[in-house]
Parts: C-alpha cells; sequence; structure tokens
C-alpha cells in the first residue's frame, strides 16, 4: 500500500459505474453492533433522509427508520427484513436492513438470497460475535462478496490490528483495509484513507464533518495540522506493516468472496460512512446471473423475471395490505405488466408495484435487474414463487426450514376461532412461523427457530388480528417433511405413523419427532422414506 518515499497509493484500478447499474447488499451482524444505525446514516448520505431517524409525520419522536413495529421499537431490534430504495452518484442503491437475532436467522437467510454483496457490521471492542459467524457462513454458501466495516471506533475497543487477525483467522477470509483509524475510543483523531490518501479528523461529539485533508502521504508535514509527531509516526509504521502483512485490495478475490475491504468509523457519529458508501459504489457487484431448475437467468435478458423472497402483511394496518417483496433478476419492468405465475400456472397483473423506504412506498413505473419491488396481493403470492413474462422455471435456493421449537395453539376465546386460522395462515405464508395441522386431534401447532418468534406472533395476532392466544408444550420437539421414491411407501410410512404425522399448510405430509433418538431410530427403520430439513430439497 505504500511506495518507497511512503506515499500511500491506490492498489487496483477504480472502474466507474455505469448510470444504470444498481447496488444490492444486506448489512449483516450481530444484535447491537450497529447494523440498523449504519443503515440509517447510508440513508442519510445518500440523501434518502435529512436526520437521522427521520419518520413522515413523528416531529420529535425519531426511532429507526428500518425498524417500524412496535416491539422491535420497544426492544431496539431489528426482528424484519427492511427494503429502502436510494441513489447515489447516479446509481441506484437497494439496501436490505436484516435482522440480527438468531431467532429470524431464516427471514435473513432469505434476504441473502436477493442481494448481490453484504455489508459486515463489526463492535471494534468485541470484534467477531456468534450471529456474525453464522450469517458469514450463508454469505459464503452462496458465494456473496463482503465489505466490512469496523464500528464504534469512537469507544474504547481492541487493536485494529487484532480485529484484522481474527477476521482472517475465524473467517478465514483475506483482509485489506481501505481506511485506518489513528487512535481509538478518547484518543481517536481521526482515520487515513489508504487509498485516496487524505486524513479525516475526528470531531468529538459532532456529526458535522469537516473537509479532508489531502496530502501525499503518512508522512506529509501537511498531518501535523491534527497529529502529533508521536501520531504521525505511528501512522506511518502501521502503513508499513499492513503492507508487508497485508493483502492489497484485489477485485477478481473480493467478487469471489476471498477477500474483504475494511473500513473503520463511527455510525453514531457518521464517521467514516460515507467513504464506505463510496466503496459500494465503486467496487460492490452490479446485479449478477442467477441460478433456476432449468437455466442461468442473466441480468441483459430481455424478458422480465424475478423471485419473491419475502412477504409482509399490514405495513399499513389501515388498509390490511400484504406485500409481495420481489427481487427483478432480468428485463425491464413496467407498471401494468402481466406476468407468469409459475407456481399456479395464471397470469398476474401488477398493476401497482412499489418501491421502499422501510414503511414508506412510492408508486414505481419501472424497474431494473436488481431492484426489489413490492407487489400488492390478497394471498397469491408466496415466498419462493417466480414471476416471469412467460418462460416456465423457479428459481432455487429460497427454503422453507423445519422448526426447532414446536407449539400447541390456545385460543382464549372459542368465538375467534377463524380468525385465529386467518392469523396462523397469513403469518405463515411471511414466514414468522410454521403451520402443521396434526392428522389427529384438532388443535394446530407452530413451528419457530427461536423463542423470540412466538412472542412477536403472539404479539401480532392480538395487535393485527384482534386475536389473543398463547401457546402450551407440544409432545413433539421437531418436524420433518418427508417423501418416497414410491408412493405406496410414502402412504405406508403414513398409516404405521399415523399419531405422528401433520400436514404443512399446503397439505404436504410432515412427520412430528418427539426427541432426537426418536427421529434418528424413525429414519433408521424406514429407509425408503426421506426426511427432509427443507422444503426445497424435493
Amino acid at each position: 500500500m505504500t511506495n518507497s518515499t511512503n506515499d500511500i497509493v491506490i492498489t487496483a484500478p477504480v472502474k466507474k459505474p455505469l448510470k444504470n447499474e444498481r447496488r444490492t447488499f444486506a448489512i449483516i451482524s450481530h444484535p447491537d453492533a450497529g447494523k440498523t444505525t449504519l443503515t440509517e446514516k447510508l440513508l442519510l448520505n445518500g440523501g434518502a433522509i435529512h436526520i437521522a431517524g427521520e419518520v413522515k409525520a413523528r416531529g420529535a419522536r425519531r426511532h429507526a427508520q428500518s425498524d417500524w413495529m412496535d416491539m422491535e421499537r420497544k426492544r431496539g431490534i431489528s426482528i424484519t427484513s427492511s427494503v429502502m430504495t436510494f441513489e447515489h452518484k447516479g446509481i441506484t442503491f437497494n439496501l436490505l436492513d436484516t435482522p440480527g437475532h438468531k431467532d429470524f436467522s431464516e427471514d435473513t437467510y432469505r434476504t441473502l438470497t436477493a442481494v448481490d454483496s453484504a455489508v459486515m457490521v463489526l463492535d471494534a471492542a468485541k470484534g467477531i460475535e456468534s450471529q456474525t459467524r453464522k450469517l458469514f457462513e450463508v454469505c459464503r454458501l452462496r458465494d456473496i462478496p463482503i465489505t466490512t466495516f469496523i464500528n464504534k471506533v469512537d469507544r474504547e475497543g481492541r487493536d485494529p490490528f487484532e480485529i484484522l487477525e481474527e477476521i482472517e483467522k475465524t473467517l478465514a477470509l483475506d483482509v485489506s483495509p481501505v481506511t485506518w483509524p489513528v487512535g481509538i475510543g478518547n484518543v481517536l483523531r481521526g482515520f487515513y484513507h489508504l487509498h485516496e490518501n487524505y486524513f479525516m479528523p475526528h470531531q468529538g461529539t459532532s456529526e458535522t464533518l469537516p473537509e479532508p485533508l489531502y496530502v501525499s502521504g503518512t508522512e506529509d508535514i501537511k498531518l501535523a495540522k491534527y497529529l502529533t509527531e508521536t501520531e504521525r509516526n505511528k501512522l506511518t509504521e502501521d502503513a508499513q506493516l499492513l503492507e508487508m502483512a497485508g493483502k492489497p485490495f484485489d477485485k477478481k478475490s473480493y467478487l469471489e468472496g476471498h477477500l474483504t475491504p475494511v473500513f473503520f468509523g463511527s455510525a453514531l457519529k457518521n464517521f467514516g460512512v460515507n467513504e464506505l458508501l463510496e466503496g459500494l459504489y465503486i467496487h460492490a457487484p452490479a446485479p449478477g446471473k442467477q441460478a433456476t431448475d432449468k437455466r442461468e437467468i442473466l441480468p441483459d435478458e430481455d424478458k422480465v423475471t424475478g423471485f419473491v423472497f419475502k412477504i409482509q402483511a399490514n405495513m399499513d394496518p389501515n388498509h390490511r395490505d400484504r406485500i409481495a417483496f420481489t427481487r427483478l433478476c432480468s428485463g425491464t419492468f413496467k407498471r401494468g405488466m402481466k406476468l407468469k405465475h409459475t407456481r399456479t400456472d395464471k397470469t398476474l397483473a401488477v398493476q401497482a408495484p412499489v418501491f421502499f423506504l422501510s414503511r414508506e412506498r412510492s408508486l414505481t413505473e419501472e424497474a431494473h435487474p436488481g431492484d426489489i419491488i413490492g407487489i400488492p396481493n390478497h394471498g397469491t403470492l408466496r415466498i419462493g414463487d417466480t414471476l416471469t413474462e412467460g418462460e416456465i422455471l423457479n428459481f432455487k435456493g429460497i427454503p422453507s426450514f423445519a422448526p426447532e421449537i414446536l407449539r400447541r395453539v390456545r385460543l382464549d376465546d372459542p368465538m375467534r376461532a377463524k380468525n385465529l386460522r386467518k392469523a396462523l395462515e397469513d403469518l405463515a405464508e411471511e414466514g414468522v412461523s410454521q403451520l402443521f395441522k396434526p392428522l389427529i386431534g384438532s388443535s394446530w401447532l407452530v413451528g419457530v427457530v427461536g423463542q423470540l418468534q412466538l412472542e412477536v406472533l403472539m404479539a401480532r395476532m392480538e395487535t393485527e388480528y384482534q386475536v389473543k392466544a398463547g401457546f402450551e408444550q407440544a409432545p413433539y420437539e421437531t418436524a420433518r417433511w418427508v417423501t418416497a421414491g414410491n408412493p405406496k411407501d410414502l402412504k405406508d410410512f403414513i398409516q404405521r405413523n399415523h399419531s405422528n404425522m401433520a400436514e404443512d399448510r399446503d397439505g404436504l405430509p410432515v412427520y412430528l419427532a418427539r426427541n432426537p433418538w426418536d427421529l434418528n431410530h424413525t429414519q433408521d427403520n424406514w429407509q425408503k422414506i426421506k426426511f427432509h430439513t427443507t422444503r426445497e430439497q424435493f
């Protein structure tokens, strides 16, 4: 990163994006690493909002723009993915803010099917945490390029070199710092941009950023305006060490998921966020090819294709709406187009597609590959559905997962049984939970990944459907979808295990296991039956 005179130089050629390109990316992190705050500051720097936490007609009640559910605001966490579209330097950015809590990892996984890259947010004091590691592995499975943002450098934290080493060892990922902090916590002086040769001073509690100080290198005497001689020497030593031990930025390695550019800053103070946005503008990939069960779809194809990766009901409770979040993969979509719904082989006229800024929406006349549009519908579209201009195919990689917790539903008011069923079916279609109907008995079973999902389910049923219900312990711990090569074998299995069988909301057979031993024993005894942990496996 340095030459013989210690000047910092750009290590990779910079290709400016074309104006019609998209940057569709997700932000992933462990809870409390600052993901939602970073989301808002990216929107702020992109001009999508004018004050951090701005919400229309809320006045002084400023809360996170992407966290629109009451429970999110009360708990201060993201429990549902949000989509935000904004423009920066002529490029359209589609930002997906994902839940950080492990109980909502299924929603995050599906969201990651709709992006072309990700920003991984790490706490400067805590480094890589458990949920970060899990989400990173999902990105790795999908070969998603990752940009890293080391957050909260204005607080006491670990040595930057220690964090870089942890990334390399824990995630087996090469690191290439783009910005570098001078000091940390109370002695933070600013950061040096290793590619563009400028110093950005830290202004303490102020969110107003000064003009960057452009210099010829780390030994430029102009840095004395902000740094002591000791601090300048330390910066030069760090830059030399990075050159010897670090990896120069390589675009190909980044796009293949082997290397991550690293930015340091403070999302809360809007410090270093603009540099991250600039890095995404220059280096993050434009929409690429997508796999289907028939062939790969290229973004420059003429015909429109896309897939639904998320359903959200009641974003506007006054209208009882139901929005299908759809990732466009090819073609130029225009409002009013008729698209084939390949699961039902029916035609769907898309009359009122919308773009998102979290809860706020705007009608869109046109959209391109990489864009996320919302399609209002009344239960026609489901997660994983494919829309095309006529070709029969289905996009891959959007599974439903077997639950880790099963509970019986207890309805407090029997007169609300019809409302309960509507609420359970709607929320199951969203992916908030799985819904099973045992072949014996009348009680519905709800399946979730984590306990917090049950709390969300209960709160939303009461708030959105006026149904008060609780959950009781079920005699089962987990579920598996079952199939067989010979229909007779499957029929025999269902008859012999009638008390452990249920159907999901589409009528597919599901085996309910009382414990892991029960599941393993049944699998050993029924070799001709396939037990599936996701619906996409069959």
